[in-house]
């Protein structure tokens, strides 16, 4: 038996702030999360869904064709190398509904995550879906935030890495 890591789901906000591509985010921020994601790389355990839906996004929407890689980029590119590897990288097994492609058995049926954002239902499934309720990080993500309450009467963690940010941006939404 491996002395595995503890997991985490890394929602796709946070390798997007680690590559710059979040003018919301502060520089504190875009530096928490490089930091975090190159601690993932350097011995850390992700959880992804069986589906490859957020390793799909992770790729689509960060992977630079040209130019310096930046954190978010090494790691995609390390999720593309350890995605199949156990002692760094889980797959769950999701079940998307028959009736909404972005939602899934696996999501919390909880009355106040009936308007939780679609496309980061994924993510909560994932972190449902496991048995040990990896926490899912998150940088300005305010629907996490929003939500946050729910979430965690529903057993799942969020690490709000750069929470000054994420309050900031809930209150102009106004969240606060």
């Amino acid at each position: 038996m491996s002395n595995r890591p503890s997991p985490c789901v890394v929602d796709t906000n946070v390798v997007l702030v680690a590559n710059r591509l979040s003018n919301d985010a502060s520089v504190e921020c875009i530096q928490t999360c490089a930091r975090r994601l190159r601690e993932i790389c350097n011995g850390g355990h992700v959880v992804v869904d069986d589906l490859m839906r957020i390793f799909n996004e992770y790729r689509s929407k960060t992977l630079r064709k040209k130019g310096q890689r930046e954190a978010g980029d090494e790691f995609v590119l390390w999720v593309i190398t350890n995605l199949w590897n156990p002692d760094r990288c889980t797959q769950v097994k999701l079940n998307p509904k028959q009736t909404d492609e972005q939602d899934f058995d696996e999501f919390p049926d909880h009355v106040h995550l009936k308007s939780f954002d679609r496309s980061d239902r994924v993510f909560v499934a994932v972190a449902n879906a496991h048995p040990k309720h990896p926490k899912i990080l998150a940088a300005c993500d305010t629907d996490h935030w929003f939500h946050r309450e729910a979430l965690a009467e529903s057993g799942i963690t969020v690490d709000f890495l750069c929470e000054a940010d994420v309050r900031r941006l809930a209150k102009q939404k106004g969240y606060e």
